[in-house]
């Protein structure tokens, strides 16, 4: 009986704290959506030149998809590697707010300066690989927290846990993201590039 209490109290608290990822990345999101008609009109008129010359010259290549790939990588690593280090937990959830805030603010970066086109070139710019990239980091954010508050529990309250099974769990996990992110990155580069130069 107790034990069933305990699993049904961890799930509880699975979900609060999935809840509350999701939540936060809505609100970074929506933030991130935003925050282009708060800036200058000279960073508007500077952001949309970047656009412009990112979209005129972005062609597929290998070389391109091996540094959007290590790009992905190095930033699912980094939060993997922070859920080890305890004192990480703040650095993983700017990490995972700043992801959800450039979600926000590149989809209405390019609606503002292609206008009704840039409708389009968004939802092929962003969907379905940039919120799958996101979901991922969502994921590699949950467990990496879990994890770092495990270690909490059992330093500082000496709470016993299976450290061997909750590593190996924490190392599929990464492996799992990192595999996701070789399809996200191939579509990104040899897909939506092409889409995106139809325009």
């Amino acid at each position: 009986m107790k034990k069933i209490k305990f699993i049904s109290k961890r799930n509880t608290n699975q979900k609060r704290l999935y809840l509350l990822l999701i939540g936060l990345a809505i609100i970074s999101i929506l933030i991130g959506s935003y925050f282009i008609f708060i800036i200058s009109k000279v960073n508007k008129e500077f952001i949309k030149d970047n656009l412009i010359n990112y979209f005129d010259n972005t062609n597929s290549s290998m070389e391109l998809f091996f540094k959007t790939l290590f790009n992905y990588y190095l930033y699912i690593i980094i939060i993997w590697i922070l859920g080890i280090s305890i004192i990480g937990i703040p650095i993983v959830i700017f990490m995972y707010l700043f992801k959800s805030f450039i979600l926000g603010f590149s989809i209405s970066s390019i609606i503002y300066s292609f206008g009704l086109k840039g409708t389009l070139i968004s939802l092929i710019d962003m969907f379905p690989h940039k919120i799958l990239l996101l979901i991922v980091v969502l994921l590699m954010t949950f467990y990496s927290l879990s994890f770092s508050i495990k270690l909490i529990k059992h330093l500082f309250f000496k709470k016993q846990i299976n450290f061997k099974e909750a590593f190996n769990k924490y190392f599929r996990i990464l492996i799992i993201s990192l595999s996701a992110t070789i399809f996200i990155a191939l579509y990104e580069v040899f897909i939506v590039t092409i889409l995106i130069k139809l325009l």
